[in-house]
């Protein structure tokens, strides 16, 4: 098993070292490496150590009741698109607005320590690690949340205002770049699809995950697409049938009159 670099970032140490106490009850424990980090007040703390480790997976602490770690998991995603968020709720209660919030910030997984187990918190972060979202797993099973994100989902592809953007204006380049993604190119082929190199490609990229609160392409795909930023796969076939249909159709015959 590939070894996993956590970090647990809490300004409590009593906090940090009581996770780092739970999770060595696991059988997976010699597979992670731990590391811990008191956010500061501002969170650029946690940036900076972020910036020096590259962590695999981030164990975050939100802060409830005042929820301020979400602007810090928001701006960790944001700036770190490879890098998982697993967000640690300490709400006693079912909140569905919470939980709502979690999933704008892009947070991978989504669990509240008063009913999570030693086994659900290693497995959130397993999950995360191999570039899934267990957070999804919340919204399946919660109908007012996964109505919400539908709805913003909605309003965004029709142009409505919403409180705030998860899409950020793509260029016409990033655009471009990000429909060849989809396409299924690797970064090397679109650098010469493109005639640029593949470095000025990967600039691209990291600035179209930012843009779109995306954490990998994978997602920022799905985001455009649901976004309408462009056509679906199946609108695309459409359109190429529905363009050899006319090529292929016959020739009008023209009747001239003297």
């Amino acid at each position: 098993m590939c070894r996993i670099t956590l970090m647990i970032i809490d300004s409590q140490p009593f906090f940090r070292a009581g996770v780092r106490g739970v999770l060595a009850q696991e059988d997976s424990a010699d597979s992670i490496e731990i590391l811990e980090c008191d956010p500061g007040e501002d969170g650029n703390n946690a940036i900076i150590q972020i910036a020096e480790s590259s962590p695999d997976v981030i164990l975050l602490d939100i802060g409830y009741p005042f929820l301020n770690g979400l602007e810090l998991c928001k701006k960790i995603v944001r700036t770190f698109p490879q890098t998982r968020v697993v967000i640690l709720s300490t709400n006693p209660l079912e909140d569905d607005n919470e939980l709502f919030k979690a999933i704008r910030t892009g947070a991978a997984a989504y669990l509240r320590n008063r009913n999570c187990t030693p086994a659900e918190l290693t497995q959130a972060i397993l999950r995360a690690f191999r570039g899934e979202y267990p957070i999804n797993d919340s919204v399946a099973t919660n109908a007012k949340v996964a109505q919400r994100v539908l709805k913003q989902f909605q309003e965004i592809a029709t142009g409505a205002s919403i409180e705030d953007d998860i899409v950020t204006p793509l260029t016409e380049r990033e655009l471009q770049i990000l429909t060849l993604v989809a396409d299924g190119n690797a970064n090397k082929r679109i650098a010469r699809i493109l005639g640029v190199s593949e470095q000025t490609i990967k600039n691209h990229v990291s600035g179209i995950l930012r843009k779109l609160n995306a954490n990998d392409r994978a997602h920022a795909v799905m985001l455009a697409v649901r976004s309408g930023l462009f056509p679906t796969q199946l609108d695309l076939i459409k359109n190429r049938r529905r363009e050899d249909a006319v090529s292929q159709a016959p020739t009008p015959l023209t009747i001239y009159s003297n």
